[in-house]
């Protein structure tokens, strides 16, 4: 009885600092086993966010190689782009007339042909949509490809695909995907944020936490494996999960953000129809526009204005402003008048810190904000997720296991 006694009062804190690390410990089981069931339950759509993820970051290269016949171009000896009304006149030759031109990418590089995306009726509520493939050198048409069709379950091209599994987990309903991908993210963040707590070394022991234990077996490899894997895609995994969330919520987050800097959202903007009603300016005329605005700016993602109340949208990459990170700008233009209705620039003198911060959610979101490092750290951090949640699972089973066997 007496050394029982002796050995229960040898294990209670004794000094201050014991009990407040007692206190901690106690607090961060509570937090490891919110972290537990946030990774149980979500860490199969964190792994399809992250591997889709990792190969939407080399979307287009990937494009091109499934589809080098439509998507990739020989550069002539004199390499001149035709001009952009000869290369939207080709695209519609070999489209029905009631298709609508909804979106343009323009080559990436000297080898790449112009992407254009039409949308066209096949009955009263269903559609489909065609990717048409130009040669910007000669004007002429490399190819049609059916993207998508009403009531398919799966688009027809795997980038498509993936696209749809990332942002929508293939459901159907845009507004149910939304709210379902846009509250898992949210989810995700919390377990991120808990991962880091229960990850943080108490006692000081900083390298034992960054690094894998040298000669150790196969439970604390697993052990480092998922620590180490969550430790450094953190910093990356957070800005990705939030933007995901804008992206696909925009309606709520907008809100949110505007109550503490005003916001602009380009994609609210409306086009104000004359009346009587005129004809569109063209998508050649609104990127003249959006080019004299920013003449040094590579044109990347052309949005046509294919009902009567919507914008052109025109972002164009590598404009350098001093004291701007961000060479990303998009201009929103009045589908009549030509006018420039919106710009994302935060390098403006009027840039709110709102506006700002969601100039930024898409280059993060995609790495393209810090170049090709960028594109490698989100590509490597999606690669991470599925890995975090193999190791979590077999950590929970290999404890789970071990207190079987206490009980046995």
């Amino acid at each position: 009885m007496t050394a029982i006694h002796q050995q229960s009062r040898s294990t209670t804190p004794t000094n201050p600092q014991s009990r407040v690390l007692s206190r901690l410990k106690s607090r961060r089981k509570r937090w490891l086993d919110v972290h537990l069931w946030l990774g149980l339950t979500l860490g199969f759509l964190l792994s399809i966010y992250g591997i889709t993820g990792s190969f939407l970051v080399f979307y287009a290269e990937i494009d091109e190689w499934l589809h080098p016949d439509l998507l990739v171009v020989e550069r002539p000896a004199d390499a001149q782009y035709r001009p952009l009304a000869e290369i939207f006149a080709a695209g519609k030759t070999v489209m029905p007339p009631t298709a609508k031109h909804v979106f343009s990418v323009y080559p990436r590089n000297e080898n790449a042909a112009f992407k254009l995306r039409y949308q066209f009726p096949t009955s009263d509520t269903e559609n489909e949509r065609w990717i048409v493939g130009v040669n910007p050198y000669t004007a002429q048409v490399t190819g049609t490809m059916l993207l998508t069709r009403s009531g398919d379950w799966l688009p027809a091209t795997f980038i498509d695909c993936v696209f749809e599994l990332h942002y929508a987990l293939l459901i159907p309903s845009e507004d149910i995907s939304a709210v379902i991908v846009g509250v898992s993210a949210a989810l995700l963040i919390i377990s991120a944020l808990t991962g880091l707590i229960v990850w943080w070394p108490l006692t000081g022991k900083w390298r034992q936490a960054l690094t894998f234990k040298a000669g150790a077996g196969k439970v604390r490899f697993n052990y480092d494996l998922h620590k180490i894997s969550g430790f450094y895609t953190l910093l990356a995994m957070i800005p990705v999960l939030f933007s995901g969330i804008y992206m696909v919520l925009p309606h709520n987050v907008v809100p949110v953000l505007e109550l503490f800097s005003p916001v602009t959202y380009r994609y609210w903007f409306q086009s104000n129809p004359p009346s009587p009603v005129a004809p569109a300016i063209g998508m050649d005329k609104a990127l003249a526009i959006a080019v004299k605005q920013y003449p040094q700016g590579r044109p990347h993602w052309i949005y046509g204005a294919a009902e009567p109340s919507k914008t052109y949208t025109v972002c164009q990459d590598g404009v350098d402003a001093p004291g701007s990170i961000l060479q990303r700008r998009c201009t929103v233009i009045d589908r009549y008048s030509g006018e420039i209705l919106d710009l994302d620039d935060p390098s403006l003198p009027a840039a709110t810190a709102g506006e700002i911060f969601t100039h930024w959610q898409w280059p993060l979101h995609s790495g393209q904000a810090f170049g090709m490092p960028g594109r490698i750290v989100v590509f490597i951090t999606g690669l991470a997720c599925p890995v975090l949640f193999v190791t979590g699972v077999i950590r929970w089973r290999q404890k789970a296991a071990t207190r079987h066997k206490r009980k046995g």
